[in-house]
């Protein structure tokens, strides 16, 4: 059994404001699979460091805009 993380993100409506990109797009702009991409939207996996920062330069915004920490 997956242990969801605790890590949120905004993936999915940053995809939706730029242009309805889709998950596959992405996942290609990013170098990973798009069964990647949709693990990490659901919370079932937390992206590595370079990952996640490729995520966030690909839709030109802060580390801290796609990806959210709860404070402990």
């Amino acid at each position: 059994m997956v242990k969801p993380t605790r890590i949120t993100n905004a993936i999915r409506q940053l995809r939706f404001a730029a242009d309805e990109m889709t998950q596959a797009e992405l996942a290609r702009r990013v170098g990973v699979t798009r069964q990647t991409i949709l693990a990490i939207e659901q919370g079932k996996y937390s992206p590595s460091l370079e990952v996640a920062f490729r995520i966030a330069a690909t839709f030109k915004v802060p580390l801290e805009q796609v990806f959210q920490y709860p404070n402990v």
